[in-house]
């Protein structure tokens, strides 16, 4: 039965009229053609998401692939031991650099020297000339 007909309060032994139940169940029947369509419309795009999300994990696995089957020359390598002594240096130099110039007798007095310090210290001329001294160095080391 149409929902609107069977909640309808009767007074009395009164029924609904043929053409009232006719109406309702019409408007019930557009309804569910609209529920229909918004879901329908909601699967189509859960759909085009999956289809998306597909492509990327192809791309993705064969990126990974190209990686994994790309030839390395041993001697081309660097060692895990390497990187980490110059993200060491880097990050010492950094410390050093916010040590000095970090004060923190107050809020405000921090807050003002964090920023000098990032302009003065992280500028990418200033890590760039940064990192090559410690390649430099490093590669001194090695050689």
């Amino acid at each position: 039965m149409v929902p609107t007909c069977q909640t309808q309060e009767q007074i009395g032994a009164q029924k609904l009229s043929k053409a009232t139940v006719l109406q309702r169940s019409i408007d019930y029947i557009s309804f569910l053609v609209q529920q229909k369509k918004k879901q329908e419309d909601e699967l189509d795009a859960l759909r085009k998401d999956v289809m998306a999300l597909k492509i990327m994990k192809g791309n993705y696995e064969e990126i990974v692939e190209a990686h994994q089957n790309t030839p390395t020359q041993g001697q081309n390598q660097v060692s895990d031991e390497v990187k980490f002594n110059v993200f060491r240096s880097v990050m010492d130099h950094q410390f050093q650099s916010f040590n000095q110039s970090i004060s923190v007798a107050s809020f405000a007095e921090l807050s003002a020297c964090v920023f000098s310090w990032l302009e003065e210290h992280c500028k990418p001329q200033t890590l760039r000339e940064l990192m090559l001294g410690v390649l430099r160095q490093v590669n001194n080391q090695l050689f």
